[in-house]
């Protein structure tokens, strides 16, 4: 399917979903259709939401669950926040004919204001440093409901079927060999850092695209990447996005402003990031979206250069 068939492939599913929900008469209309497809739901009366379907996630339902539950938990971070269906949950699922499976799926309020993306200010990086700095800080003693769970990010691929270095691996033997040595290299990196920190929930994504700037304000939202992992593994991630020092530097003193740096070398930090690299390529190999399958010649062939740059 093209991008607009799977969009249009969604409406059935979209309709059962936000007919769970007590908010009236409203309009639904898609505004993003990614790794997950959202949808802007505008009622009659002024309110507005935001409806996360996921599309391409490995997540389960006891994940959403954690996720809503740890972001209803959060105080100090500006965050959307799930609203509860007619049964009090905050996860409901529908139906999609297109693939023979039910979706999972979160309405969150919406947030005003404008996604940074590709050019993010030095004081929006600070504030996005800050901010990770209290969601660490405030989720490092929270505990999940029995029925909430988020994804173990010992795993190498934080959740997701690996495609990369199985028997029938889509990489040519050279390329399999040159990921071995890399997942060998940064997992023994990971094994000494957990040494050293308590995994704990951590957003996971945090970059200029899931941050909301209203008025001199940020927003976090898109926490469907949650996990509990380690602090320094959240840094990388938000790191591997920026494009040079200048920004790295704002965002990093924004978080020491608020709490101290998790330790790391910048050996150690390399590693992470290319860890961040082989998680996006795995996933991006397993994607349906016409546009991610698109980029993958380019993006394969960068992450084999990257591989071989950080080891030497």
């Amino acid at each position: 399917m093209t991008v607009d068939e799977q969009i249009e492939s969604l409406s059935d599913c979209v309709t059962t979903i936000v007919a769970q929900y007590d908010i009236g008469a409203h309009q639904v209309e898609s505004i993003n259709h990614e790794l997950n497809s959202t949808f802007a739901v505008t009622c009659d009366n002024g309110d507005k939401f935001a409806l996360r379907v996921n599309v391409n996630s490995h997540r389960f339902a006891e994940n959403a669950r954690a996720e809503t539950y740890w972001v209803n938990s959060i105080s100090d971070v500006l965050t959307p926040k799930p609203v509860a269906n007619r049964d009090g949950e905050f996860v409901s699922t529908g139906w999609h004919e297109a693939s023979g499976r039910q979706r999972i799926s979160v309405l969150y309020s919406w947030l005003e204001g404008e996604e940074p993306g590709d050019e993010p200010t030095n004081q929006q990086l600070a504030a996005a440093g800050t901010a990770m700095a209290r969601l660490h800080e405030g989720a490092r003693t929270l505990e999940f409901p029995p029925d909430a769970a988020l994804p173990d990010f010992t795993d190498f691929f934080w959740g997701d079927p690996d495609v990369l270095l199985t028997p029938n691996s889509a990489l040519t033997s050279e390329e399999r060999d040159l990921v071995a040595r890399a997942h060998a290299r940064i997992e023994e990196t990971l094994a000494h850092l957990r040494e050293l920190a308590t995994p704990q929930p951590i957003h996971a994504d945090i970059h200029p695209w899931n941050m909301m700037w209203h008025e001199g304000t940020l927003a976090i939202f898109d926490f469907d990447d949650s996990g509990m992992g380690l602090p320094v593994q959240d840094l990388a991630t938000s790191l591997y996005y920026l494009d040079n020092e200048e920004q790295v530097g704002a965002f990093l003193a924004g978080y020491a402003s608020e709490r101290p740096l998790p330790a790391y070398t910048p050996e150690e930090m390399d590693l992470l990031l290319l860890q961040r690299r082989i998680v996006l390529f795995n996933s991006l190999l397993q994607s349906s979206n016409p546009e991610h399958l698109e980029i993958i010649p380019e993006y394969r062939a960068e992450t084999m250069r990257r591989i071989t740059h950080v080891l030497g």
